[in-house]
């Protein structure tokens, strides 16, 4: 099926060109989401006319996602889940997650300009590309923990391998000492009973 693209599409090709699409990817995506329209007669002299108008469109939509990238490359995102001790979740993080954690910090993300390969399906932090414009990319972190104090220690660097591991030398360490202290008291009742009487009698002479 022939298209006309209304605007540059990723390994499709730039605005104006004519190009060959398979019929699903053209109904499914690129005509309902304005990007291309049918190459017929009628539709190539309708955009010659509206060339420069939909050239003019382009370049404010591009303006307005430059900025938007600008303050929005680099942010991280919290986003609380349950969670095995090993790190595996319970469930998993899409795309809507991102976008809504992107949303509620006053952002405007839609979960399909997010760009994931495959769900989240572990702690830590997760790079992700949000495609704000067919020109224009920013990349945003997704802090996932199961707890706001676990997300700032995963921010400041730790992995949840390292929280686990001290997490359980800490663990450890208080059986230790619990093992001391129990020693030390037992010695002390060992010293108290090894305590010499005077027999009674022994005044008497």
């Amino acid at each position: 099926m022939q298209v006309i693209l209304l605007e540059r599409v990723a390994k499709l090709g730039q605005m104006g060109e004519i190009v060959d699409v398979k019929a699903g990817y053209a109904r499914n995506f690129l005509l309902p989401q304005k990007k291309a329209m049918t190459a017929s007669k009628a539709n190539i002299a309708v955009f010659e006319t509206q060339k420069a108008q939909l050239e003019a469109r382009n370049l404010e939509t591009k303006q307005e996602s430059e900025s938007l990238a600008e303050k929005l490359n680099g942010q991280q995102f919290i986003v609380i889940r349950s969670a095995s001790d090993a790190g595996s979740l319970y469930g998993s993080v899409t795309p809507r997650d991102a976008a809504e954690a992107a949303t509620a910090a006053g952002f405007s993300v839609d979960r399909k300009q997010i760009a994931l390969q495959a769900p989240i399906k572990e702690l830590g932090l997760h790079t992700l590309t949000v495609r704000l414009h067919a020109e224009v990319e920013a990349e945003i972190e997704l802090n996932v923990a199961r707890s706001e104090e676990e997300a700032e220690l995963q921010a400041s660097g730790k992995s949840i391998q390292e929280l686990a591991a001290e997490a359980e030398a800490e663990a450890e360490f208080e059986i230790a000492e619990l093992f001391d202290d129990i020693g030390s008291a037992a010695s002390d009742d060992d010293d108290d009973s090894g305590l010499v009487s005077t027999p009674e009698g022994d005044d008497e002479a």
